[in-house]
């Protein structure tokens, strides 16, 4: 039996290796969707026991994050590599399937997928009637040129309605897209003098670049720039409240990467890292039997304190300047002086930057920075303003500028600013629970056993929380 997320009782069966599972509960009567964890068992006992017991109140949201690898892509033969799982019907559609009643038995409030193989009728139909059956409204983008995978987002609409949804394409060489959805809850989780409050969040269905090399982090950065640009002009073109924002899917990079720490200056948590041991796990065993962890469920609430997104950017870019140069093996001194050239002056000028920057590759090259974006990174080099780059300003904005380090908060509490005008109550999440399916991934153990995919299921639960937040949410 398959009951939906949000259900006073819903158990939902998590198959583990050969035959153990793991039984999650969801349901309770706390409206304030506390959750406690019922089993006692340690860690590592967790890992390996058939059953752990999750309890979710009725207000809670789940989240699920999977990248269901795509027949096109998945190799079945290590010595012919051209060999697809898609000319293989019973093989995908068998585990199509499978993964279908694992989605269907964690029932979360929504599904986000990627490498949804958008190209083939039989598996999109069974999708949707399987998952329309149980009472999802289903969102699906195909990549741009006929790359024949896209994203699929589905919402549980027993308990969430979807205001808007926007379609985003990124147009880049990787033909990426993202799906954008102003979703609201069905019922309220709160009163106040005027009236019942609702939940409203914006969430974000994506999968990023693949990093073939290092070349490409600055075209994985700005697929996420673009992406929060979208949700900055949704934003504003809806004049909508402040509200959090939930970004889900591959990111196709790890808590390393400059993405990670572009994201975290921008207010955005990890939801998994929030909760579990946030060194060990991983959510990918990619096509060079490397794993990682690349899957996220970002949660960034309305009264987080952000910078300007173009100031992120900046930072962010200047970051992969500096690797660029420590890669190198260049010092201060000598970093400060290839930035400079055969610039006689104490300082970098104009088109000396832009050679250097040519010459590491991030400009004047396929997708590097455009024009107006070389010209943005000058305007925050240049503090002052007076046309060149000299060395103070070379420390502090390039060589010594660092992205904030994660700080994990858990968003019980509100700002407080008694200076502070408009000020406005809202809901934000806490994040409740996260867990990554096969468990064994969040311990960085990759299962030989395990057949869905070449990602691990993350999931997430969220609760709501009341907040101050004031004047409103800029990215």
């Amino acid at each position: 039996m398959v009951v939906a997320a949000g259900s006073s009782v819903a158990k939902l069966n998590l198959r583990k290796g050969k035959g153990s599972s793991y039984n999650v509960m969801s349901g309770g009567d706390n409206s304030d969707g506390d959750l406690s964890i019922v089993s006692n068992n340690s860690d590592s006992e967790c890992c390996s026991s058939s059953m752990v017991e999750v309890e979710r109140g009725p207000s809670c949201v789940s989240f699920t994050t999977f990248n269901i690898l795509a027949p096109i892509y998945k190799r079945i033969d290590p010595k012919n590599q051209s060999l697809r799982e898609s000319e293989f019907r019973y093989s995908w559609l068998s585990r199509n399937e499978s993964i279908l009643n694992s989605l269907l038995a964690e029932s979360s409030s929504i599904m986000c997928l990627q490498e949804f193989w958008v190209g083939n009728e039989e598996l999109v139909h069974m999708y949707e009637e399987k998952l329309g059956d149980a009472g999802y409204h289903l969102f699906k983008l195909a990549r741009t040129n006929n790359r024949g995978d896209g994203l699929l987002t589905a919402i549980h609409t027993k308990y969430l309605h979807v205001v808007n949804y926007r379609e985003l394409f990124l147009n880049d060489f990787g033909d990426r897209v993202a799906q954008l959805l102003h979703v609201q809850s069905i019922a309220p989780v709160s009163q106040n003098q005027m009236g019942s409050l609702y939940q409203e969040f914006l969430i974000v269905n994506t999968h990023l670049l693949f990093p073939h090399d290092s070349s490409l982090c600055i075209v994985r950065l700005h697929q996420v720039h673009q992406i929060l640009q979208h949700v900055e002009l949704f934003q504003k073109e809806n004049r909508l409240k402040p509200m959090p924002i939930i970004l889900c899917g591959d990111w196709n990079g790890s808590k390393k990467g400059h993405v990670y720490k572009f994201l975290r200056s921008q207010g955005f948590v990890s939801s998994y890292d929030c909760y579990a041991d946030s060194h060990k796990w991983v959510s990918h065993r990619n096509h060079r039997g490397n794993i990682c962890g690349v899957d996220f469920i970002w949660l960034c609430n309305p009264n987080q304190p952000r910078k300007p997104l173009k100031t992120s950017w900046a930072e962010a870019v200047f970051s992969i300047l500096k690797y660029q140069l420590r890669k190198a093996s260049l010092s201060e001194d000598s970093a400060f002086t290839f930035l400079k050239g055969d610039n006689c002056a104490d300082a970098v000028t104009y088109l000396s930057f832009h050679e250097a920057l040519r010459q590491v590759k991030l400009v004047d090259v396929p997708n590097g920075l455009c024009i107006q974006q070389f010209q943005d990174l000058w305007n925050q080099a240049d503090v002052d303003g007076n046309g060149v780059i000299d060395l103070e300003e070379f420390k502090q904005k390039i060589w010594n500028s660092t992205c904030p380090e994660p700080v994990l908060e858990s968003f019980n509490g509100c700002m407080e600013d008694v200076n502070a005008t408009n000020e406005h109550e809202t809901i934000g999440f806490k994040v409740k629970t996260a867990m990554l399916f096969p468990r064994e991934v969040e311990r960085g153990h990759w299962p030989e056993e395990y057949s869905l995919s070449d990602h691990a299921r993350l999931t997430a639960v969220f609760s709501p929380a009341k907040m101050r937040c004031y004047g409103s949410q800029k990215l």
